[in-house]
């Protein structure tokens, strides 16, 4: 069989696999991506388009800040929009409980730099007077933003395209090794392929390519219930979260206000589908409208969900194989995905590149499985029990 050969090849056609062709194309690197199905069409285009920094994982935070520069010029390195819009974001605290969660958060997002407001309830109630009163205390960041998750991947892969990477749709991966000399990757209709290096950008799949390489890990796959609401007019500025996660949302221009929040529900990844239970859009309007009365009684017009990929420490995969040399990863975001993505691909490109990355990425290699690992606290509490 005669076999395709390229410099890099990227399994997943996603927002991580999309910035990491564009960032090996621009460096003049030889690359091919290979998706199973239409590029960003899982949760890379499925998502709620929150850039947040606010609540990370303090490990993360030099990889969030590190993409959300990449975000934050986005539009103008690629040419197109994807409606990036540097709205701020609000954590919301209604009990005693959120408010230790909230100023936890805070602390820790301070330490890595990020510049935090602190509101109190009357502070709140006179920047945001459409929120209920009983909110008991908020905290603000200007920095994080949301995006157009529906345009972003499609336009980072069209610049990819554009520096010479190819992209081949409709072509999944059926196996995947390596001879000795090259990585050989057989595909389902587009035959086979060589390369130097290998990229599991795979999403919610990326543990069948890693188990191929005898790394198995525990990733699962789960979305959370998302809906939209009918336009109404524009008042809602900051993309806002109640603290606890059951609770996200946010306005675009449009008037559309977009919904989202936890627990989340186990995913059909073969059938590539969550379905949203209805109670839970019913809870998810509820929840709504104690933190916006405004909003209580607001038509929904389209309910969705994603594939998401989830690991029990709720951290990523990223970097190489502890396995094959030229083998490296960037999968299981944990619903973190569409805002690290830009660091993910640009930290898989140094790799690639040079054999190193200025980013500490060390605390998400995929070897941390091989000795176990303790389940975040999150790991029960955002998940429906299975």
């Amino acid at each position: 069989m005669t076999a395709r050969t390229t410099g890099t090849l990227i399994v997943g056609g996603g927002l991580i696999g999309a910035f990491t062709a564009w960032f090996l194309a621009r460096a003049g690197r030889s690359v091919t991506v290979l998706e199973k199905g239409l590029v960003g069409a899982q949760s890379s285009g499925a998502n709620f388009g929150n850039l947040r920094l606010q609540g990370r994982d303090p490990r993360q935070y030099p990889l969030s800040l590190r993409a959300q520069a990449i975000w934050e010029e986005i539009e103008a390195l690629t040419g197109e929009s994807c409606e990036y819009d540097r709205t701020g974001h609000l954590y919301l605290a209604r009990d005693e409980e959120e408010l230790a969660s909230l100023h936890r958060y805070a602390e820790i997002s301070r330490s890595a730099g990020l510049v935090v407001e602190d509101l109190d309830g009357p502070a709140l109630a006179a920047r945001f007077p459409y929120l209920d009163r009983g909110i008991l205390a908020a905290t603000f960041s200007k920095r994080d933003a949301t995006a157009n998750p529906r345009l972003a991947t499609l336009m980072v892969m069209r610049a990819a395209r554009a520096h010479g990477a190819g992209v081949l749709e409709h072509c999944e991966v059926v196996a995947a090794g390596h001879s000795g000399a090259a990585f050989e990757v057989e595909t389902r209709s587009h035959g086979l392929f060589r390369s130097e290096h290998l990229v599991n950008a795979a999403g919610a799949w990326g543990g069948e390519i890693a188990a191929q390489f005898a790394e198995e890990v525990p990733l699962f796959s789960a979305g959370p219930p998302q809906f939209v609401t009918e336009p109404l007019p524009h008042v809602i500025a900051p993309s806002m979260q109640r603290v606890s996660g059951t609770v996200i949302f946010r306005q675009i221009p449009r008037g559309n206000v977009i919904v989202a929040g936890y627990p989340r529900t186990a995913s059909d990844a073969q059938n590539l589908r969550t379905r949203v239970p209805p109670h839970k859009t019913l809870d998810g309007m509820a929840g709504l409208g104690l933190l916006a009365p405004m909003l209580r009684t607001a038509h929904v017009i389209r309910v969705w969900s994603g594939v998401e990929g989830y690991l029990p420490d709720m951290i990523p995969i990223i970097g190489p194989s502890g396995t094959q040399d030229g083998l490296f990863h960037g999968f299981g975001c944990c619903g973190h995905g569409f805002q690290i993505a830009p660091g993910v691909g640009a930290v898989l490109a140094d790799l690639i590149a040079t054999g190193r990355t200025d980013t500490p990425v060390e605390a998400f290699h995929i070897a941390r499985y091989r000795e176990g690992v303790q389940a975040n606290e999150k790991f029960a509490r955002e998940f429906d029990s299975r």
